[in-house]
């Protein structure tokens, strides 16, 4: 499987950034749900964010929310999210990464978590309420198990957490690009922008944007700042939401959007 470096060094050569597209693991149904994401995978995403379905998803809107429950209504797991994972492996080799929630990888065991999530092919995991200050709890099995780490950076987050938290990532930053909850937004704020290139000039690491992102031209306007890659998610979870009824008309309307959003890439 590709690692962040190799994909976010090849784009770079051929100067793009990356599409990182986010769903949630069995929403609206595991088989659909497999469809979906290699519709995904086709239409041109260079990594997957996958979310494992959770009960109280706290950083999340009500469209993600939602996926969540359908998901969970659907009887998804951890085990069957691991071996979602592992479907994807046979299917591609683009950077998977995992979001979720502290208690998910609390009720595994820790170590169990993330050397199953290692077998399976994970390249990376993102805790989302778990904060950095927390993070050596986890360190040890994601350095054992090769998992990489990926932490979450706000545009409250002042300059020493900055850089506190990129000597932790080894996967890439996620920039948060509004405050709040997931959810698809009309603009980008300027405030943003300027959040990317303050995080640029502080690290290496590769940064990567996302909440609220639902437009080719704020994709477009991300790369254009110094951002590594544009994380959608919230946008792509609402056009399954909206085509519950019609599977071929879900399936062709997220491989259409992808593919627009991958064209905005470009430098």
């Amino acid at each position: 499987m590709k690692s962040y470096k190799e994909v976010f060094k090849k784009l770079k050569s051929k100067k793009q950034g990356a599409l990182i597209a986010f769903t949630v693991i069995g929403d609206p149904n595991y088989k659909t749900s497999l469809e979906i994401v290699k519709k995904i995978i086709d239409a041109g995403a260079d990594i997957l964010e996958l979310g494992l379905p959770f009960s109280d998803p706290i950083a999340d809107g009500p469209t993600i929310q939602s996926a969540n429950l359908r998901a969970l209504n659907n009887g998804i797991n951890t085990d069957k999210a691991f071996d979602f994972v592992k479907e994807i492996r046979n299917y591609s080799d683009i950077p998977v990464g995992i979001l979720t929630y502290y208690n998910l990888v609390y009720q595994r065991g820790i170590n169990k978590f993330y050397s199953d999530a290692k077998e399976v092919g994970v390249n990376s995991i993102l805790i989302s309420d778990l904060p950095i200050e927390e993070s050596e709890i986890i360190s040890k099995y994601s350095k054992e198990n090769k998992v990489d780490t990926v932490f979450m950076i706000s545009q409250l987050t002042d300059d020493d957490r900055i850089k506190k938290i990129a000597e932790k990532t080894t996967g890439f930053i996620y920039a948060v690009a509004r405050l709040g909850v997931t959810g698809a937004q009309s603009s980008l704020e300027e405030s943003t922008l300027t959040m990317v290139k303050n995080i640029r000039n502080l690290t290496s690491n590769p940064v990567c944007v996302g909440f609220g992102l639902s437009k080719p031209s704020q994709v477009s306007d991300i790369i254009k700042a110094g951002a590594d890659g544009a994380i959608i998610g919230s946008a792509i979870v609402d056009l399954i939401a909206k085509n519950l009824d019609n599977k071929e008309e879900m399936l062709s309307k997220v491989q259409n959007y992808v593919g627009e959003l991958k064209k905005s890439t470009l430098i």
